[in-house]
C-alpha cells in the first residue's frame, strides 16, 4: 500500500512539470544575442512578447527547448524554490557560522547532534528541491550539457555532490572517531596535553578538575578550594590560569602543591591525529565549495 502512495505521489510531481503554458529565460537573450526589448514589449525584459519573440519561442518548442507552465505549476514551482533557497541560507549559513565564529575546533571533539541533524535534513530538502526545478527548468539532456545555463547548473550539482560525499565521511567514518576520542578524554589520566583537551577537564558532571600554570597541567580535583570546578566562584578549571595568578592574594605555592598530570603542550608542539587532521581539511574544503557555489550562482545571474 505504502509502495502504491509513494508511486502515485511521484506521478503526481512529474505530471505538475509536464508542459502546459510558458517559461522564459535571461539566456535566451544570450542565444540570440538581442537586447530583451527584441522579444519582449518591455525592454526590460518579461511580461508580453512581441511578434519576434513569439516566433522565436514557437522554434524552441518545436525543437523541445521550452517548456511551459500553467498557473498551478507556478505556483508550485514558486513554493519549492523558496524551500530551496530558504534550506540553502540555513545550511551555509551554519557552516560559515561554524568556521567563522566557533572555529572548526568546536565540532573537533564530536559532531554534536543537533548540526549533523540540520545539516542532514537540509542535504536531503535541497536534494529534492534541486531536482524538481531542474526538472522544470531544463527539458531535455540537450539543454543540461550544450547550454550555458546548463553547464553552470551541472556545474553547481557537482560542487554539491562533492559536498554531499564529504559530509558521508565526516558522518560515518571521522565522526566515530572523533566521539570516541571525546569518551576518552572525560576519565582522568596523565600526560602532556593541549589547552583544547584540559578544557575538557572542567570539575563538573564526574569530570576531574585540572587547571594549567607556566606550562605545567595540576590536578586539583581533590582540593576544597576547587569544589565543583570552581575556585572561589571566580575561577575555572579547565583553564590557564599563569595571567590570573599574577593578580591572586596568595602566591603560586598554593598550585605546586597539586599533584602535576604532564606538560601543557605548545600549538608548534601539538601534532594531531589523522582524524582530527581530515576533519580539518574537510571543513575547510566545504567552506571553500560554498564560495564555488555562490560563484557559479553569480555567473549565472550576473554576468
Amino acid at each position: 500500500m505504502n509502495a502504491l502512495a509513494n508511486t502515485l505521489l511521484i506521478a503526481w510531481v512529474i505530471m505538475l512539470f509536464q508542459p502546459s503554458s510558458g517559461l522564459c529565460t535571461p539566456e535566451y537573450a544570450a542565444q540570440t544575442g538581442k537586447h530583451c526589448g527584441d522579444c519582449h514589449l518591455d525592454s526590460t525584459g518579461g511580461g508580453p512578447l512581441t511578434r519576434n519573440g513569439e516566433n522565436f519561442k514557437d522554434s524552441l518548442r518545436i525543437k523541445g527547448q521550452y517548456r511551459v507552465l500553467n498557473p498551478v505549476q507556478h505556483v508550485i514551482r514558486f513554493v519549492i524554490g523558496y524551500l530551496h533557497t530558504m534550506t540553502a541560507i540555513i545550511w551555509f549559513g551554519t557552516i560559515l557560522y561554524v568556521h567563522i565564529v566557533l572555529k572548526p575546533a568546536y565540532a573537533a571533539q564530536g559532531l554534536p547532534r543537533g548540526e549533523l541533524m540540520l545539516g542532514w535534513s537540509s542535504i536531503f530538502v535541497m536534494a529534492v528541491t534541486g531536482t524538481l526545478l531542474s526538472i522544470a527548468r531544463v527539458p531535455t539532456w540537450h539543454m543540461l550539457f550544450h547550454t550555458r545555463f546548463g553547464i553552470l547548473l551541472t556545474t553547481k550539482i557537482a560542487l554539491f555532490l562533492i559536498m554531499v560525499s564529504t559530509a558521508l565521511f565526516v558522518t560515518f567514518v571521522v565522526g566515530p572517531k572523533l566521539r570516541k576520542k571525546m569518551k576518552q578524554g572525560l576519565v582522568a589520566r596523565k600526560g602532556d596535553m593541549t589547552s583544547e583537551e584540559i578544557s575538557q577537564y572542567v570539575g563538573k558532571e564526574g569530570r576531574p578538575a585540572y587547571i594549567a600554570y607556566k606550562g605545567i597541567i595540576y590536578d586539583v580535583t581533590n582540593s576544597k578550594l576547587w569544589s565543583d570546578g570552581a575556585h572561589l566562584r571566580k575561577h575555572s578549571a579547565g583553564t590557564d590560569l599563569t595571567d590570573i595568578l599574577k593578580t591572586a592574594p596568595h602566591g603560586e605555592e598554593k598550585i605546586l602543591r597539586m599533584p602535576v598530570i604532564g606538560k601543557l603542550l605548545t600549538e608548534m608542539e601539538i601534532k594531531k591525529p589523522s582524524h582530527i587532521r581530515i576533519f580539518y581539511f574537510f571543513a575547510y574544503m566545504n567552506l571553500f565549495l560554498i564560495f564555488a557555489i555562490v560563484f557559479v550562482i553569480s555567473l549565472w545571474r550576473w554576468w
